[in-house]
């Protein structure tokens, strides 16, 4: 088994360069592409991709996928804006050669029953699916607090009711550690015939702070074990969180990206699965 290493550049730096020059000491050859120049990709200009693609080129580095906030709104509001920014999510994912695009499942009001809003929740994947599907991409769904697919059971539920091979799941153990869930024994059972990729990121049960993979209560080399003995050749993807963790995402600049990715290149070695 070998896998592909990538991860969310922003985390190292705002400036696509130095983001680049970490993945080269690294020797990562893919990135997710979050945001650049503290510039979300949904909002990115002709400009910026322009400009994006060009630091790419010059890198050599292949983009891995979208790291988008597409479902990263309340499930109340307007959708039609939310379409747009999918569609030049879409273009962006064209322009850039990579076929996924990291979604999400709309926060649920707090206190409020997800289940109320089921209905709601699987017309609007589904939706945002169709563009996908029309577009030759692949939406994979991340399990993201109090947003309907938070938990394992609903992460499955809404793939398998939007039935569409355009909309599949990539896996964040840390978030499932926030939920009170453990990822590997309560989570990776239900998600394994729909993961198309991985988020890899740790966290401690006992107060939700985010740590080197390995080093919490995500059952990291549990899942990497079984993903390794399945045949997964994907991507994995470093998203380390280590410097500043919050909803719309996290930072830790090149120090502490280089501490995230030895920790994971250690669990590698130490299950034999090889990564390029």
């Amino acid at each position: 088994m070998s896998v592909i290493l990538t991860g969310f550049a922003d985390e190292i730096s705002p400036d696509p360069h130095a983001q680049l020059a970490t993945l080269a000491a690294e020797s990562i050859s893919h990135l997710e592409l979050r945001s650049a120049w503290s510039v979300n990709v949904a909002d990115f200009t002709a400009e910026h991709l322009s400009a994006f693609r060009a630091a790419l080129d010059q890198a050599g580095v292949r983009v891995s996928a979208i790291g988008s906030p597409i479902g990263k709104i309340a499930i109340g509001a307007p959708f039609g804006p939310e379409l747009d920014r999918m569609r030049r999510v879409a273009d962006v994912a064209g322009e850039l050669g990579t076929s996924i695009v990291r979604v999400f499942s709309f926060f649920i009001p707090a206190g409020q029953p997800p289940e109320q809003y089921r209905g709601e929740v699987i017309d609007r994947m589904g939706a945002l699916a169709g563009i996908a599907g029309e577009r030759g991409l692949i939406l994979a769904h991340e399990n993201e607090k109090e947003i309907y697919g938070d938990v394992p059971a609903r992460c499955a539920d809404l793939i398998t009711a939007v039935g569409s091979p355009a909309l599949r799941a990539t896996f964040d153990p840390a978030n499932f550690v926030q939920c009170g869930i453990r990822p590997f024994s309560e989570a990776y059972g239900l998600l394994r015939s729909h993961l198309v990729y991985l988020q890899v990121k740790d966290a401690l049960a006992a107060t939700g702070g985010v740590v080197p993979a390995g080093q919490g209560d995500g059952q990291l080399p549990e899942t990497l074990a079984a993903l390794r003995d399945s045949g997964f050749a994907g991507f994995m993807s470093l998203e380390p969180h280590l410097a500043q963790a919050g909803r719309f995402g996290g930072f830790s600049g090149p120090a502490e990206f280089h501490r995230a990715a030895q920790a994971l290149k250690f669990l590698l070695n130490e299950l034999g699965v090889s990564w390029r």
